[in-house]
């Protein structure tokens, strides 16, 4: 019996480390930072694709303008082309006056969704540092766990052996029914199995065999005295 209860206090503490807890709250801050990420960067795809469409026109304009005022300062072309390259510079001008203001307008679109990016990536660089340490923690505490678990089935499979078969067989078969111990100690005519009194007529069944075994009415545990 006490050998079950041991090994059922370790196993509840390792299926139930506060490290656990702890990691579980974070990966759930975390998924929630991924959706808040995920929705943000579907915002922003259009505005950065138009940012980007924008930037290269202006820079495609640039690149022209500059040729063209490459060749105006060379001097060597006749004076209709020299007319036909100036009105061609003013129309760029003007077209890249525009790409450019686009490009601002666009980009101060983004940057407040850029700032809110930033803020997801702070919240979150903390978070994934202490999910790596709550893993390493889990891994070793559990490990140490399991080997204390091993040495206490090992201690309860010696135990069990000093048993009559006849009484271990009736104490597995408790243990089945009601899991932790097949057994419990009959304490102030309460079960500290089940918690539950019993009755006088079963108290009195009970202590006219002591050594009997007799199971709690209530949980099917054999009965031991305190």
């Amino acid at each position: 019996m006490d050998a079950d209860r041991w090994v059922d206090r370790v196993t509840s503490q390792r299926d139930h480390l506060p490290e656990s807890a702890e990691l579980q709250k974070i990966e759930d801050e975390l998924r929630a930072l991924a959706s808040r990420s995920h929705a943000l960067e579907a915002e922003r795809k259009p505005t950065r694709d138009r940012f980007n469409e924008a930037a290269d026109t202006a820079s495609t304009l640039r690149q022209r303008r500059n040729d063209l005022e490459i060749r105006l300062n060379a001097a060597s072309a006749n004076p209709r082309e020299l007319v036909a390259m100036q009105s061609e510079l003013a129309h760029l001008n003007e077209k890249l006056s525009k790409a450019e203001d686009r490009e601002v307008e666009l980009l101060l679109e983004l940057e407040p969704l850029d700032e809110v990016a930033h803020e997801i990536s702070t919240a979150a660089q903390p978070l994934v540092q202490r999910r790596h340490e709550l893993q390493a923690a889990i891994a070793e505490l559990t490990a140490t766990l399991n080997d204390e678990l091993e040495h206490l089935r090992q201690s309860r499979d010696e135990a069990a052996s000093r048993v009559p078969e006849e009484l271990r067989r009736r104490y597995d078969q408790a243990l089945r029914r009601s899991g932790v111990s097949g057994a419990a100690l009959l304490d102030g005519g309460k079960c500290d199995g089940c918690r539950v009194s019993l009755s006088p007529l079963d108290q009195d069944r009970w202590k006219a065999e002591p050594n009997g075994f007799l199971p709690c009415p209530h949980c099917g545990r054999l009965l031991l005295p305190c």
